[in-house]
């Protein structure tokens, strides 16, 4: 079944700088949420879609479960290395089911792995949140993480007075992953989103039932976008999210609003690796 994309956690070694930078690239960010194995973390919402800023700021709380291990123990380790976009996770109906997906494919990293919490309202009052994941492992790309995502309380979480943005941002366009070598990544990728990738002439295009996941080489990134994308010396690397504007003629301000040298060409507004703390953050209009 193909899956479409859930959630892209950026992870950030100051989680409050993250969140200001966000902000001041007009998005609504929520408030800071903390987790029992150590990792605090900031949603930025949109419809069926979010961006998850996370840091790990309570190491100590790390323990031997399933999330201490494959959340918060490896976000602490990626950014002993680098910060940027650490984990690409899709959306699921049925989380067993992609674990017995990921199991036949070979590319299972856990069993099921489910959390729940209690959130609040905008007026105060007490709601359930719960999730389930299922873990996919690229071996060849141990500074990406994937899984699927399965929400049991979606009522719960999405809420439209989070999902409206000042730089009039309505959702993602696409996830970028850049590899030395694409091709070594793509049987991994098809597995994982159930989808087949059209072969382009530096790379791949994976469309999903929410966006596109675009794998490419280095160069055929910076032709691209105009700007470096993270090292792939260790693999291959989540290196961009493209976001789909409203208001086209919003987009050029984007950077300028932030202080950010950010690029604008051809109706596209680009922030780059150094300013967007690891991350390659791309404004286009909606089509």
């Amino acid at each position: 079944m193909p899956r479409g994309l859930d959630h892209i956690v950026h992870a950030v070694r100051d989680l409050d700088a993250a969140a200001a930078l966000y902000r001041s690239l007009g998005f609504t960010v929520g408030a800071r949420n903390r987790h029992p194995w150590g990792t605090h973390n900031h949603i930025v919402q949109f419809p069926g879609f979010f961006i998850e800023l996370l840091t790990l700021a309570e190491p100590d709380k790390l323990g031997d479960d399933g999330f201490s291990t494959l959340f918060g123990r490896y976000t602490g380790d990626f950014l002993k290395r680098q910060e940027g976009l650490s984990l690409l996770i899709l959306e699921s109906k049925d989380a067993r089911a992609d674990e017995a997906d990921f199991r036949a494919a070979g590319i299972a990293g856990s069993r099921v792995m489910r959390f729940e919490r209690e959130g609040r309202r905008p007026d105060g009052s007490a709601v359930k949140v719960a999730f389930s994941l299922a873990f996919a492992e690229d071996r060849l790309a141990p500074d990406i993480h994937f899984a699927t995502c399965q929400q049991h309380y979606p009522e719960n979480f999405w809420n439209a007075a989070f999902q409206k943005h000042a730089n009039s941002v309505i959702g993602i366009a696409g996830a970028v992953v850049v590899a030395a070598q694409p091709e070594r990544h793509i049987d991994f990728l098809q597995s994982f989103a159930g989808s087949v990738a059209q072969r382009l002439a530096n790379g791949f295009a994976l469309a999903t039932p929410r966006s596109v996941i675009d794998l490419m080489t280095p160069q055929a990134f910076l032709a691209r976008f105009d700007v470096e994308p993270p090292d792939v010396r260790g693999g291959a690397r989540l290196a961009a999210i493209r976001f789909s504007a409203a208001d086209a003629s919003l987009l050029q301000g984007v950077p300028e609003l932030a202080g950010i040298a950010g690029l604008y060409a051809d109706n596209r507004a680009v922030i780059g690796l150094k300013d967007a703390m690891g991350a390659v953050l791309v404004f286009e209009p909606s089509r």
